[in-house]
């Protein structure tokens, strides 16, 4: 069984890694369509480059070895951004096909850290 969770974990890992890098690269370098993407929230340009070196960091946090502590505070920030993704579009009455990723990539991001191998975790003394 144990196989099989870090298995799940590894696709999901994966799978969440490649698209909140690739989206974060696009918006770090303010790609034409990702701009366009976020004007009917009314955000300022410079915070979509802002929010993708965030994202680009916090997938490396997850992925390299070691910092426990560093990928439990990514983990946080990569589901908070998203969920604030999901809301900021609601908020501000562009609900469409835009809120479907944000919130498939929050729910692989509480997956991803729920299935996460023990050497991945911080273990509580208490």
């Amino acid at each position: 069984m144990e196989k099989r969770k870090t298995l799940w974990y590894w696709i999901i890992t994966i799978i969440l890694s490649f698209c909140i890098f690739s989206g974060g690269l696009a918006q770090a370098m303010q790609v034409k369509g990702v701009v366009q993407g976020f004007k009917p929230l009314g955000y300022p340009i410079y915070f979509i480059s802002l929010i993708g070196v965030w994202k680009m960091l916090g997938i490396i946090a997850i992925l390299i070895p070691g910092f426990k502590l560093l990928k439990e505070r990514a983990y946080a920030g990569i589901f908070f951004v998203m969920s604030g993704a999901v809301i900021s579009h609601i908020a501000s009455s562009d609900v469409s096909v835009q809120i479907i990723a944000p919130f498939v990539l929050a729910i692989f991001t509480v997956l991803s850290w729920y299935l996460r191998p023990a050497d991945r975790k911080i273990i509580s003394a208490i």
